[in-house]
Order: structure tokens, then C-alpha cells, then sequence
């Protein structure tokens, strides 16, 4: 232990303890130079964690990790100095008191405070994600988050990140604190990735907002409002999702995360309720000022016409523009003149599809004015089931919410999509031509939606043989349509070949003859091998499919193995 008083490399002077732990010691300290206070940690070289690994390696990996970091919400590391037996890391003190001793203090926390400090934890994590290599924290808990005086959060202690191995099958120790640490800590089950700081932040908030700790009994996340009933309902779910054991189940990354946060109140009970019947009761509401009671028949003929010609000469700009800008603003034009008319709609959702990708932002424009335009529904309006079919679709094949490399979020393409097709069978009728494809559509939704929920309730059986219908009927929907994009087939035989990759034996258990899954397989493989494809999106997610046509072919060979077709 470094006396109080001493001086460090002729230039640190130390001034008190501030803090201590299994691997180190911390002290404040004073530049004498510079008239600047540092934290100095001092290490032993001859110290030794529980695991009998060297601390003093961890140590320097952690100072040399910190040392090429730069992020408002990490500490610096200014000085390394290596004293023979003692290794001093010199790095920014941070003024402030950690989380833990708040909540011990204090209690829990307000539950806007707690989500405005999850947004800065998701950014900063977010920007370990993706340094070259990452960087998974993998200790996330409050005693590990700094409160400045101004209200911001610093993230400390760095002794059990790593860099991410893409090739590695499992980390090679257990390591992160018990209560806090996602399954996958401690060995066995994988490595560590951004998802395991995605459980981490997501049991820290728990504690923050319920002030429960993990770490002591129940032993066990209940939901929040379990604890508090007048904490929202979208923090719950968001809570809930961030702490799933499957890695698969949580936000694929804090990216994902902070975007959900952004909008929490909209994941609330009470707003979903109330944007549902937003979008059930549509009319459209007729001047909202009109200019007095004794404008004549005549005046609004004319206006009529007027707003008809705005109308249309905005749609009819927005389809000769160049630039993406124009198009957007000339469509969005379109929409305020004739707010319940479905061209422009359907230009803009074009507008969307052009390049293969609906995102967030663009999501955002587009529920901006069906919630504000679409405000009553009658009962059999086929003009707002029809753009409900094709928002539908837009979200099917297009929503960038959540894809990631490794992720291509079919499964939230489709979960997003399920209402909208629900909203064109409601108010649609069955002799529109989309009306079929529509059911099949919802019901392959609701199924991929609501399945592992049913498996792990054991309550699966006997959903998987309409499920391979609708897929059967999908499929030849889209092969007798000869129009049908690229990128729609593609997803349609991606989404057939996972089925029959994932679900088999389900099939099977199911009543599905091994020969009707091996007439559908032939099918998607053929088909796919014949789709021309025009952009490197397609012809990557044709060469993903046909690699995967072996292991499919596993599948239903074990699936079926020693019993006839």
C-alpha cells in the first residue's frame, strides 16, 4: 500500500484512499505539474484473483484496453508506470458517487431519471460494440456506473471486458457479478457478445427502478410493476426483454435497446390502447376550420377542385423528382391535401421499397400520418384495408428495425407486419384479390409471434400443421404470380427453408408426411436457383439460402429417420 503523502514518478502525489477491491487499490492524487487531481490505481504484481490468473496481466489489459478508448462516458488513462513490484494506472478521477450507493442512500429511482441514464449506458456500450474489435463490458451493474455532479454517468472498472473473438465457441472463464451476469457468463453456454451487455444494463435498471437487488433474495426478476404498479408498462416490457436467458430473445444489440427506450411510452398499455382505437376509428374530418357557416355550394365545389389539382400535381412532382428529398416532400404534400386518400400512400410506400430498406426514420414519417389522419375506421372500408395490405408488406420485407450482420430480423419484419394485415382482413372483403394472401399473411405472423411462448408453456401442439399450410399456400400464391419481385420470393423461400430447418420434427409430430416436406423443399431449391437477381442484397440472400440447403436436407432426414413418408 503506497504511503499518503508520497509521491508517484516524481509527480503524483497522493493524497487518500478513495477505493479498493480484490485486484487493486485506488488512490487520489495530485499532478504537481499540471495542479490536476488523477485516480491512480496500484496493482501488486504478486497479487492473484480466485481464479489463479495473474492479476497484474488483467490489470495492464484493462489500462491498455481504456488507454485507445475515447467517449465522453469512459475515463481516460493518461500514465501507466511500472514501479518494480506495484503497476500505477494514472487515469481521470471522476467526481461523483456510484449508483449502488444512491439506490442504498436513497431508494429507487425516479423511473424518467433511470431510463435517461440507460440511454447513456446504451450509447457507450454501444460504442465498445462496434471499436475494431469489439468490446464486451460484461460487468454492467451500479456500483460500476459513476453519477457526475451535472448529471451525467461515467462507466468504470474495466478488469473483466474482452475483446470479442468471432471464432471463439465460449469464453474461457466464468466471470461477471451473480445476480447481474447474463447466463452465458458462467461457461458452457457460449460466448459472451453485445447481448450479454444487453442483460447486464437490462437487470441494472431493474435494480435502479424497483431498488431490489439481483444479488439478494427473491433471487429472481419479477416485472416492475410488480413491485411499483405506477411504473410504465413499456419499461417493463423493455426490462423483460433486455433479461430473456435465450441471447436470441433479448435486443440483438444497444442500438436496438436505445431506440426502444426512445419510445417506451409507446410499448405502454394505456397509449397502445389508445393508438389502437386511433387507428380503428377512421373518417376523415372536413376542414378543420372552415372559413363561416355561409361559404356556399359553390365556393367548395371550387376548393374541391382546387385541392384535387394540388393534390394531384404533387403526386405527379414527387414521381418525376430526382432527389429522395423532393420525392419524400412532394408525397408528404400530397398526403396533407387529401389526407385519406390512398395514392399518394401508396407512392410513398413505393418511395420507401426503392431501396429494399424501410427504416426507423422512415417508419416514423409514415405512422405520423396514419395516426394523425386515420382516426376512424367504418366498418367494411376497403379503400383503408387495401393500404393496410401493402403497409403491411412494407413492413414484411422491408423494416430495418433490428437487423444487425448476423441478424436479418425476419422474425420482427414479420411481428411488426401482423396488425396491419389484421387491419386488411377486418375492414377488407373477400372478393379483393390480396384478401387470401392477407389471412396467411396475419396467421404466419402470429404464429412465429406467439410460438416460443407456447413452447415453453408446452402448449405448441397441433400449430405447426396450419402453419405449414399457410407457408404451402404463401408459396403458391407467389409462384403463380409472375410479377412478384425478387426480393419477395427470396424472403418467402428463406422463410420456407427455415421452417423446415427449425421445425421438423414438429412437422412430423404433427401429421405432415415426410413427403409433403420434401416436395416443398424441392420447390424453394429450384426456385431459388432460378431467381435472376439485379442487386448484391438479393444475390446475397440467394446464396445464404442455397448454403443452407444441406442442413435442411439434415433436418428432414433426421426428422424423419426409420419412418416411411
Amino acid at each position: 500500500m503506497v504511503a499518503i503523502g508520497s509521491v508517484i514518478d516524481e509527480k503524483y502525489e497522493i493524497l487518500k484512499l478513495i477505493g479498493q477491491g480484490g485486484m487493486s487499490k485506488v488512490y487520489l492524487a495530485m499532478d504537481k505539474r499540471l495542479n490536476k487531481q488523477w485516480a491512480v490505481k496500484e496493482i501488486q504484481k504478486r497479487a492473484r484473483n480466485k481464479h489463479n490468473e495473474v492479476v497484474i496481466q488483467s490489470a495492464i489489459a484493462e489500462a491498455n484496453m481504456i488507454k485507445n478508448l475515447d467517449h465522453p462516458s469512459l475515463p481516460r488513462i493518461v500514465d501507466i508506470i511500472d514501479s518494480g513490484n506495484v503497476i500505477y494506472v494514472i487515469m481521470d478521477y471522476i467526481e461523483g458517487e456510484p449508483l449502488s450507493q444512491i439506490i442504498e442512500e436513497y431508494g429507487a429511482q425516479p423511473q424518467e431519471i433511470v431510463i435517461e441514464w440507460a440511454k447513456q449506458l446504451c450509447e457507450v456500450l454501444d460504442y465498445l460494440h462496434t471499436c475494431n474489435p469489439p468490446i464486451i463490458y460484461r460487468d454492467m451493474k451500479p456500483a460500476n456506473v459513476m453519477l457526475k455532479p451535472d448529471g451525467n454517468i461515467k462507466l468504470i472498472d474495466f478488469g473483466i471486458a474482452r475483446e470479442y473473438k468471432e471464432k471463439n465457441l465460449a469464453d474461457t472463464v466464468s466471470l461477471g457479478t451473480k445476480g447481474y451476469a447474463a447466463p452465458e457468463q458462467f461457461g458452457g453456454q457460449g460466448q459472451t457478445d453485445p447481448r450479454t451487455d444487453v442483460y447486464c444494463l437490462g437487470v441494472t435498471l431493474y435494480h435502479l427502478v424497483t431498488g431490489h437487488n439481483p444479488s439478494e433474495p427473491p433471487y429472481e426478476l419479477y416485472p416492475i410493476r410488480q413491485w411499483n404498479p405506477n411504473l410504465s408498462g413499456g419499461l417493463e416490457r423493455i426490462i423483460q426483454k433486455c433479461t430473456q436467458l435465450n441471447p436470441d430473445d433479448r435486443y440483438q444489440s444497444c442500438a436496438e435497446l436505445l431506440y426502444a427506450l426512445n419510445h417506451y411510452e409507446e410499448a405502454d398499455d394505456e397509449y397502445r390502447i389508445k393508438q389502437k382505437k386511433k387507428l380503428r376509428r377512421f373518417s376523415f374530418v372536413v376542414g378543420a376550420a372552415i372559413f363561416s357557416l355561409g361559404i356556399g355550394i359553390f365556393g367548395q365545389v371550387m376548393n374541391n377542385q382546387i385541392n384535387n389539382n394540388d393534390y394531384n400535381n404533387n403526386i405527379e412532382w414527387a414521381e418525376k423528382a430526382t432527389k429522395n428529398e423532393e420525392k419524400l416532400k412532394y408525397y408528404l404534400n400530397a398526403i396533407d391535401i387529401k389526407p385519406t386518400a390512398n395514392d399518394a400512400y401508396l407512392g410513398l410506400i413505393e418511395f420507401f421499397k426503392s431501396d429494399t430498406v424501410f427504416t426507423v426514420e422512415e417508419e416514423e414519417q409514415l405512422k405520423k400520418k396514419m395516426t394523425t389522419n386515420f382516426t376512424n375506421v367504418a366498418e367494411d372500408d376497403t379503400e383503408y384495408a387495401d393500404l393496410a395490405f401493402e403497409i403491411g408488406k412494407l413492413y414484411w420485407y422491408y423494416y430495418d428495425y433490428g437487423r444487425t450482420e448476423n441478424n436479418d430480423n425476419q422474425i420482427t419484419r414479420m411481428k411488426s407486419s401482423t396488425q396491419w394485415f389484421e387491419d386488411a382482413v377486418t375492414y377488407g372483403t373477400a372478393d379483393r384479390d390480396y384478401y387470401e394472401m392477407a389471412i396467411i399473411y396475419r396467421d404466419i405472423g402470429k404464429f412465429n409471434a406467439e410460438i416460443n411462448s407456447q413452447i415453453e408453456e408446452a402448449s405448441d401442439k397441433g400449430l405447426y400443421l396450419p402453419y405449414w399450410e399457410n407457408i404451402q399456400s404463401l408459396l403458391t400464391l407467389v409462384e403463380e404470380n409472375p410479377d412478384e419481385s425478387e426480393l419477395v420470393k427470396l424472403e418467402l423461400y428463406k422463410l420456407a427453408a427455415n421452417a423446415i430447418e427449425n421445425y421438423a420434427r414438429k412437422f412430423k409430430a404433427d401429421g405432415v408426411k415426410e413427403k409433403e416436406i420434401r416436395a416443398v423443399f424441392e420447390t424453394v431449391k429450384k426456385s431459388t436457383v432460378n431467381v435472376v437477381t439485379t442487386t448484391d442484397k438479393t444475390e446475397t440472400m440467394k446464396n445464404e439460402i442455397i448454403n443452407r440447403f444441406e442442413t435442411i436436407e439434415k433436418s428432414i432426414t433426421n426428422a424423419y429417420r426409420n419412418q416411411g413418408g
